[in-house]
């Protein structure tokens, strides 16, 4: 398990990844924003040299805040995991974080599941 934080907030926002079954889960927790828009992305596709992970599933389930920055790192993590013919899901975002989503439609490109485990269904 890897993780990475703000560090001159670190209750603000932190990432944690790991591999299920193939896939990378990277939790979030707290705001995503223009300041930690660089933390998010690293956690998201660092750590396997020049080709990303083909698959990732983000747990949003601890996300109290999300702006247009999150939107993009996620639409960037998308364009780089289907050059590989992977994929990129979200899953248990707060209804706050959800309802962004939704306003933007990039749930009509990133699948948003309610949960973890059906995020990580084949």
């Amino acid at each position: 398990m890897s993780g990475i934080e703000n560090a001159d907030r670190p209750d603000r926002f932190s990432a944690v990844h790991r591999t299920v079954g193939g896939v990378r889960v990277v939790t979030v927790q707290g705001e995503i924003d223009h300041d930690v828009k660089e933390l998010l992305s690293a956690a998201l596709l660092s750590g396997y040299g020049a080709a990303p992970p083909s698959r990732i599933v983000v747990d949003l389930s601890r996300v109290t805040f999300m702006d247009s920055s999150g939107i993009n790192v996620f639409v960037a993590a998308l364009k780089a995991v289907s050059r590989n013919g992977g994929w990129l899901r979200i899953a248990a975002a707060q209804k706050p974080v959800l309802h962004v989503m939704r306003l933007v439609g990039i749930d009509a490109l990133i699948t948003c599941h309610p949960t973890l485990e059906q995020a990580l269904e084949p």
